[in-house]
């Protein structure tokens, strides 16, 4: 029987799709509130938040944010739809993969905030180059993450996003931060007793499979399904 991953995504859909699937025998279905289908996500056997669109204030308890900063790059009802998705993934003990917006959204549902602006905040651009190149940039991992156990103490990985994690969720530790202290991975401090969970700011979709932090990242998730 093969492997089935969901996928929530909106923009990209199929360089997500590609990434997971590679020459496996793995079937894979977008999940979207445009298509309504939050209940097959119980069929499937991991989920991936994919990129996008910022993550609304107002699930973090600051909606003024969206005035203040300017932000017009959102949309509230794919933040409801992913919100309940996690609170599905958290009661069926489902594995997950968080990408660059999957990381942020599931850092606020789970107790977190973010950086609405990394620039206005005085952080550096992580913003992409032009529509068809993502910046690159060295990142510091932990000795105590799984990330360490395949990438050793530096990686090297792009960089797409103006938000990032502000105050990380209770219960998660980070994992890997950016030369200027972006905060670039996370994971739960307690793993043998959650689901499987691992949530990452940069794009492995969009890496060489070569580099530990792309085609390990994917293994190590296709390995817990």
């Amino acid at each position: 029987m093969k492997i089935k991953i969901g996928i929530a995504s909106s923009r990209r859909h199929e360089r997500y799709e590609s990434f997971i699937k590679g020459k496996d025998p793995i079937n894979t279905v977008r999940l979207s509130y445009e298509l309504n289908n939050l209940e097959e996500a119980l069929s499937c056997d991991g989920i991936i938040l994919a990129g996008g669109e910022d993550v609304h204030p107002i699930f973090y308890g600051d909606p003024e944010l969206i005035e203040s900063y300017g932000l017009t790059d959102v949309d509230e009802k794919r933040d409801e739809f992913e919100w309940d998705l996690l609170k599905l993934i958290e009661e069926n003990g489902m594995p997950l993969f968080g990408i660059c917006r999957g990381l942020q959204l599931a850092n606020v549902y789970f107790g977190g905030n973010l950086i609405p602006d990394l620039v206005r905040s005085g952080k550096k651009d992580h913003t992409r180059i032009s529509e068809t190149e993502d910046r690159q940039h060295t990142i510091k991992i932990s000795k105590n993450s799984f990330l360490y156990e395949f990438a050793g103490e530096t990686g090297k990985v792009n960089s797409a996003h103006h938000q990032a994690i502000n105050k990380i969720a209770p219960g998660f530790r980070i994992s890997a931060v950016s030369e200027d202290g972006v905060i670039e991975a996370i994971e739960r401090e307690q793993e043998e007793d959650h689901p499987f969970i691992q949530l990452v700011q940069w794009h492995p979709e969009r890496m060489d499979l070569k580099n530990p932090l792309s085609g390990n990242l994917r293994t190590r998730f296709l390995d817990t399904l």
